[in-house]
Parts: C-alpha cells; structure tokens; sequence
C-alpha cells in the first residue's frame, strides 16, 4: 500500500515543567511496543541539560490519541564518561531473535577534541519492557567499511527468506563540499539476528538532493518493500522525510516525490519533520515523526491513505 500520509496531529509534547533532569527536553526518535490493544509504550529519547540524551517513554492509545501513562523515570540512561554512549541514545526499533528481544540504538561520543561520532548499540528487552545494556561494548562498532560514524538501525525479520535484515546510518564524509555531510543508508544481513554481514550501500544517493539520510523504518506488503527516513538535500534545508521502494528489500530506488509527507504550513512541525516509525495496526499503516527542534517539540502521527 502505498499514497499519501494524513497527518493526526501532536501526540506527545515534552515542553513543560518537572520533568525528569535525564529527560528535560525533547522526545525523539518515536519507537512503539504494542502493550494491549491500540495502546502502545512509545519510547522516546529525551535530553538533560548537557544535550545528553538518555530513553523516557509515554503509553498512548494510538486510535483514541491520547496519553495512558506518561513514566517519569528514564528506561535507560546515556553512559557514563568513557563509554561508546557517554553522550548519548537514540534509539532504532524493537525486534525478535532467537535468544530475545532487542532495541539497536545509536551510542553518541562528543569528545572535546573532536568531531561527534555514532557507533551501535544493542539493548535487551525483558517481559516487563525493562531495558539493559547488552554487552560492555559496541554490538557493531566501526570498522575498516564503516569508518567515520554509524547511526539509527532497523531491523527486520525476513520470514520468507528465514534471516533478518539491517539498514543502518554511515557517514562518508562529514564535508561534501556544499557545508553537508555524507550520511548514507547501508545494509547488512543476518541467519540469526545476533551475528551480521554488513552488505555496503543500500540506498542511493544524490549531493544537493538526498545525501544525508538518518532513521531509516522499513515495511513490506504485496506490492513491495516501503522505506521512509530522514534526509537532508546540502542545499540548506532542514529534515525532511524522504521514501524509497525495492521489489526484494536490496536494491533500492530513491522516490522522494512519492512521500507523502511535508513540513505543515504552521505549528509544531512546520520547520521540519523527521525520526519517522512506521507501523501497522487495525488494517492501517501509521506513521510516529518528530517536529521541529530535531524532536523538541514532541511527536506527532500521521495515517497513509489508500492509494
């Protein structure tokens, strides 16, 4: 199914007084976890006051739009100095392997004496939706391919072809020459879900039209494999959602023209929109996205309509 995206308008908005240090501002990166029926814990990345961010999460009943629970304590909190997330999680998606149920998360590093840098986590999910660090490390670091920094993975499972599947952020360069970086979409593949080939570009890209991609969310349905992310074009705008299609989920043909979706003519997502999560519930597809202020103003949803 493919058409346009509704837009249902803000569901969550982080801006106000008491909340949690760890979990001041924003909530970025939208990522659902069904519960029971049209409610969904939506976990988010919020940010303390050193633009540190760490997972809160709200309970929302997607159909009724509204707030159940909002949890005044973060689920996980950024690293402590040191570490690969010492500054920072933002989280990808929640999947199954065998040996569990995960979340892959951008870890984020700002040494003072250098540029910021991604590598990837991996979280473990219990019965209780609690989360813990799975391992001391990197569950995929940087490497020889995948040099500079990594960002936002997706997983998922590929039942008829029994594997999983990953499409993750690289950085290339952090300068193309038009005062923006290099940020591609990569994939990699997986027998497990534990242990990955990376597999090079996934999505094409194009400087001073798509080239800085971020938060790739996958979907698959008759008519093909639906991808949505984030981009930035280099000719100075700010996120906006971008969609690519692929008859078997490897080769991808950018669609930037058959989003969908743009920036609102006023309110909280007219300066841009970005971090979309999209999913299926009820017999429609949803997508979660994020405003203006890379998610400081909260998120929204939005309805696709049939085609």
């Amino acid at each position: 199914m493919t058409g346009a995206w509704r837009k249902l308008g803000l569901l969550y908005d982080p801006q106000r007084e008491g909340r949690h240090p760890k979990l001041s501002t924003h909530a970025a990166n939208p990522l659902p976890v069904q519960l029971d029926g049209d409610v969904y814990r939506v976990f988010y990345s919020g940010r303390d006051a050193a633009n540190r961010s760490s997972v809160g999460a709200v309970d929302i009943d997607i159909v009724a739009r509204r707030i159940v629970h909002e949890h005044a304590e973060p689920f996980f909190e950024h690293g402590p100095a040191g570490s690969f997330h010492a500054d920072g999680v933002s989280i990808g998606n929640c999947y199954r392997t065998p040996t569990g149920r995960y979340i892959l998360f951008m870890g984020w590093l700002n040494p003072p004496d250098g540029h910021w840098r991604g590598e990837i986590g991996r979280l473990r999910v219990d019965d209780r939706l609690r989360l813990t660090l799975d391992g001391d490390g990197p569950f995929m670091p940087l490497d020889a391919d995948d040099s500079v920094s990594l960002s936002y993975p997706w997983v998922l499972h590929d039942e008829p072809n029994a594997r999983w599947r990953m499409w993750y952020g690289s950085t290339e360069s952090w300068d193309s020459g038009n005062g923006e970086m290099v940020h591609v979409i990569k994939g990699a593949v997986s027998d497990d879900g534990d242990r990955w080939q990376r597999g090079g570009l996934a999505v094409p890209y194009a400087l001073g039209e798509a080239q800085a991609f971020s938060r790739p969310t996958v979907a698959r349905d008759a008519a093909g494999w639906h991808m949505w992310f984030s981009y930035r074009s280099g000719a100075g705008e700010s996120y906006r959602i971008g969609y690519a299609w692929s008859a078997d989920g490897e080769g991808w043909t950018l669609r930037l023209q058959d989003t969908g979706i743009d920036v609102s003519d006023a309110g909280w997502d007219a300066e841009m929109i970005e971090y979309p999560f999209v999913l299926e519930h009820g017999g429609a597809r949803y997508m979660f996205y994020n405003g203006n202020g890379y998610g400081r103003t909260g998120f929204g949803l939005a309805i696709q309509d049939a085609a």
